[in-house]
């Protein structure tokens, strides 16, 4: 103790704070043109004119696509599902999975980098910004200025339109669940439930929050895939990868030198694979996680490189071990259908054919029969055995129908009361009907029967269903 009072002692180094959390420094993408960038619009185009399209086309007296979870009922054009159907929504599920499985294994993060809701939104709102605030060069600088009038209407305009068209897509998700021409009407009568009002607000503000603020931190700290991402490449994945013996060591140079003659490589370390990053990394640095597979560096690369009369691929797709082996497109092709892919292939097919069977097959009538227990087997007038069952009698279809109900199974066995029911489009009937034998028509205890529902002007619309008779 006596040695930490004294003057004499060694002073301790002062203490240093360090950060648990990283600065965000806010991206500027620079726009690019190219087959990739293309490619990204397509797909940006197919998947939002099915989104926002699909609630407000017409099938008969309803939408093609409504899932009607008040009734529970999912209509998918002339499809309609009910809860018994629910492994359909699994088996739609596991192709989802193997089709994931199949496309990075081949190709890395391709629904990362092109139908990844976060990336096609992000995408939208990003446009929306460029019309209203300009290219890079010019957000950059407007973030820089003060705030004043001019700075303040673009900005106003920007989030108004992001809001926009946040709260559209909010309305939309909800127009799958409410019949959307119905929402429509209720939002301009100002009678929408809370429900209904809760969803569209909250799917807009997460919209706007995760497109228009947060954007690329969704992919580097929220989303799961880009951790994982790593266990399903291997050394033949297609992966968008700068080629260092072709492009280093980097420099400038005036445009049409020959990169050997001033000894450099291909790369003039302009740094526009940067800027048009979504992600804000240099692919140079090699593979990171936080690459979404977007090729908008290929689309810049290779419009420099046409610009420096250099062959284009400094940036492109090639595995590890055609760079490292220097292989042809023949040697890549040739190693991207390997056994790995093959098997994803094999197994995607199989469940895809097993659930268009499936659903081809799927039976439009169904039939419940369950036998009261209140009512125990007893004798009735003529001293006939009854036992009284309730029927429900499922109709799948989208047409009326009146089903006629018989029954087998022991001798002289006949209904009694109403043996024809007319049943809705796509709605279940359940009514109750007795079963009456005479007493030597079977032995105490349990006897199997059988109820046939068969529709009146389909026969072939039929089931034949079990039941347990008991005579006392």
């Amino acid at each position: 103790m006596s040695e930490l009072n004294s003057g004499n002692s060694t002073a301790s180094p002062a203490a240093q704070e360090q950060s648990l959390y990283k600065s965000r420094k806010k991206i500027h993408p620079r726009s690019v043109t190219g087959i990739f960038a293309n490619w990204r619009w397509i797909l940006v185009w197919l998947t939002q004119l099915l989104y926002y399209g699909l609630p407000w086309i017409p099938w008969g007296d309803r939408q093609a696509v409504l899932f009607d979870l008040v009734n529970r009922k999912f209509y998918i054009f002339g499809l309609v599902l009910w809860p018994q159907d629910v492994f359909f929504l699994a088996i739609i599920l596991i192709i989802s999975a193997y089709a994931l499985f199949l496309f990075t294994a081949v190709a890395g993060r391709l629904w990362c980098g092109y139908a990844c809701p976060q990336t096609v939104y992000t995408e939208i709102f990003m446009w929306i910004e460029k019309v209203i605030e300009g290219e890079r060069s010019a957000r950059i600088k407007l973030d820089k200025a003060p705030m004043d009038a001019r700075k303040f209407r673009l900005r106003a305009m920007k989030f108004g339109a992001w809001g926009l068209l946040a709260l559209w897509t909010g309305f939309t998700l909800v127009g799958y669940f409410t019949p959307i021409k119905e929402l429509w009407g209720y939002f301009w009568s100002w009678t929408l439930g809370p429900w209904e009002t809760f969803w569209i607000f909250f799917y807009g503000f997460m919209t706007y929050l995760f497109a228009g603020i947060m954007r690329e931190q969704v992919c580097l700290y929220m989303c799961p895939y880009a951790r994982f991402q790593s266990v399903m490449f291997d050394p033949d994945t297609l992966v968008i990868t700068y080629d260092p013996e072709r492009g280093e060591p980097r420099g400038q140079r005036k445009k049409g030198v020959d990169p050997r003659s001033v000894g450099k490589g291909d790369c003039i370390d302009c740094d526009i694979c940067v800027q048009v990053c979504p992600t804000g990394i240099d692919i140079r640095n090699g593979l990171q996680y936080e690459c979404i597979g977007c090729a908008a560096c290929i689309d810049a690369c290779d419009e420099v490189m046409d610009k420096m009369s250099y062959p284009r691929g400094l940036i492109r797709y090639t595995t590890e071990n055609a760079l490292e082996k220097h292989w042809g497109r023949k040697e890549i092709v040739g190693h991207v259908l390997r056994p790995r892919i093959i098997i994803y292939t094999v197994i995607l097919i199989a469940i895809t054919l097993g659930l268009i069977w499936g659903i081809a097959n799927k039976p439009d009538l169904r039939v419940n029969v369950i036998r009261d227990r209140g009512v125990l087997a007893r004798e009735v007038e003529g001293g006939l055995i009854e036992n009284v069952y309730r029927l429900q009698i499922m109709n799948v279809t989208e047409q009326a129908h009146r089903y006629v109900v018989t029954v087998t199974g022991l001798d002289n066995i006949r209904l009694d009361g109403e043996t024809e029911i007319d049943v809705s489009p796509a709605t279940t009937q359940s009514f109750t009907v007795a079963a009456r034998v005479p007493p030597e028509s079977g032995k105490k205890g349990s006897h199997t029967i059988f109820f046939d529902v068969k529709a009146k002007e389909n026969p072939k619309l039929a089931v034949h269903e079990k039941a347990t008779f008991l005579m006392p």
